[in-house]
């Protein structure tokens, strides 16, 4: 019986447009989703776009819009981006999708009849940007270190959730690891937040008018992260399909930047357990990237357009570069300056190069047909475990140390000098035989990093008769 997978990216904030820090998490997503597809489970895959709150409510009336009608603009970019990449969602959802704003008020009302949602007043800094309170200590020189901007001095009647109450609760399954959180280090980090005195937060805003209204009081608007938290459920079925929600909840895997590890591992745990829910399995967080040394910020100018690279270097080429850059899960840098040198070394070079030679011995060598069903003579150490750990940089190495042992039986053997002597017959089909099985292999192991690539070298090798055809990654001048 198949087993269930259900992974989660963030849903990503549709006041901007899609950069290759929302590529990157994604890709990262829909590697494991192919995987566990491949292996026979049973998966579900959800990305979307968060659409409420101040911060969006601001863009849309910068931009002179509607706020609905900007966020179906720029969800929509999410989506082609998403599309150009190749990724495999089995659901892309909106917060603005009225199954979610259902869902939200059912999940908010259970939690206010069950006394964990109380009404207070809240007196603060806050800043649109990250759609938070600050404290004085987290400003950096009276502004929010982020987004540079002196925050909003805020009094307003709120509704508040007992985190308190559930504090201990959590601490003991993230402890235990019930509640997974990874990498180790962010795990120790996590942690380290129960030492500080975490009080209760608030769950919503009476000044914000765009957003989800609290059933128990329409006056108020849900807190966006809030109502952000919960398009993990509501996607599977919360409070509408008992069935669906059953088979797929809790989630195995919740993929996301560092940045939003203490709403993830410590916050939403704590609104299930008063839900009288499931917690998530693997909460994952991945480092920041800076650009050549640079952070990536508008004002620089360095925000690259994940649909630019696709349009330059290719989908799988894309997928390739940006899980090549550094070990998933830390902080690093990417060298754009490279791209083109590392695409054209790794790809054209050697796997593109390896694809285009065997096809072409087959067709001179063997008259287009793979002589002989072999096992490879070349062993792609398994990678399982690796993209299970989300070590792809790890899995790709191992595949390209291969790569590089089918070119070397290529150097070595030399099967076009063989094919001159018309007795070495047997000896050219033989290493003919060996490396098309070694294709056959890598294109298995290729199917949830690099799909387009792998469908295509199974369709090579697989057809009636066998051509050389196009180079699969082409070389950039």
């Amino acid at each position: 019986m198949p087993k269930k997978f259900y992974i989660t990216t963030p849903i990503y904030y549709v006041n901007d447009k899609p950069h290759i820090g929302h590529a990157y998490t994604t890709i990262a997503a829909d590697v494991l989703a192919r995987y566990h597809r491949q292996k026979g489970d049973d998966v579900f895959f959800l990305t979307g776009t968060d659409e409420h709150g101040a911060k969006v409510a601001e863009s849309a009336h910068k931009a002179g819009m509607e706020p609905q009608v900007f966020c179906d603009q720029n969800s929509a970019l999410f989506r082609e981006s998403f599309k150009a990449l190749d990724i495999s969602f089995d659901q892309f959802i909106r917060t603005t999708d009225k199954r979610h704003e259902r869902a939200v008020q059912k999940f908010m009302q259970k939690l206010y009849d069950h006394g964990d949602i109380y009404e207070g007043e809240y007196e603060g800094l806050y800043c649109v940007g990250c759609e938070k309170f600050l404290t004085d200590k987290e400003l950096v020189d009276g502004k929010c270190p982020d987004h540079k901007t002196v925050p909003q001095h805020v009094k307003e009647k709120n509704y508040f959730f007992r985190l308190k109450k559930y504090l201990s609760a959590v601490q003991k399954l993230i402890e235990q690891d019930e509640i997974r959180v990874l990498p180790a280090n962010k795990k120790s980090e996590v942690l380290g937040l129960f030492k500080q005195g975490l009080e209760d937060f608030s769950v919503s805003r009476e000044k914000v008018t765009w957003g989800i209204p609290l059933p128990f009081d329409t006056k108020q608007n849900t807190y966006v992260w809030v109502d952000a938290l919960q398009n993990y459920i509501s996607a599977v079925g919360y409070g509408d399909n008992e069935m669906e929600f059953n088979k797929w909840w809790p989630a195995d895997v919740h993929l996301m930047a560092r940045d939003i590890i203490k709403f993830h591992a410590v916050y939403w745990p704590a609104l299930l357990l008063a839900a009288g829910l499931a917690t998530p399995k693997v909460i994952y967080a991945h480092g920041f990237f800076s650009l050549d040394g640079k952070k990536m910020s508008k004002s620089l100018g360095n925000v690259i357009d994940p649909n630019d690279l696709v349009k330059k270097y290719g989908i799988d080429a894309t997928r390739y570069l940006l899980l090549t850059q550094f070990p998933f899960g830390q902080d690093g840098d990417i060298k754009e300056s490279l791209f083109t040198e590392k695409y054209n070394a790794d790809l054209a070079n050697n796997l593109g190069n390896l694809v285009s030679r065997v096809l072409n011995m087959l067709e001179k060598y063997s008259a287009g047909k793979i002589p002989k069903q072999v096992a490879s003579p070349v062993s792609l150490v398994p990678i399982g475990q690796d993209i299970e750990a989300m070590k792809f940089e790890s899995a790709l190495k191992k595949i390209w140390e291969g790569i590089d042992s089918a070119n070397a039986i290529i150097d070595n053997r030399k099967p076009w000098v063989l094919a001159k002597d018309p007795s070495k017959k047997a000896e050219v089909d033989s290493v003919l035989n060996e490396l098309a099985a070694f294709l056959f292999d890598l294109a298995g192991v290729l199917v949830p990093i690099m799909p387009v690539t792998a469908a295509t070298i199974i369709g090579s090798l697989s057809a009636g008769r066998i051509t050389k055809g196009e180079p699969i990654f082409k070389r950039i001048v």
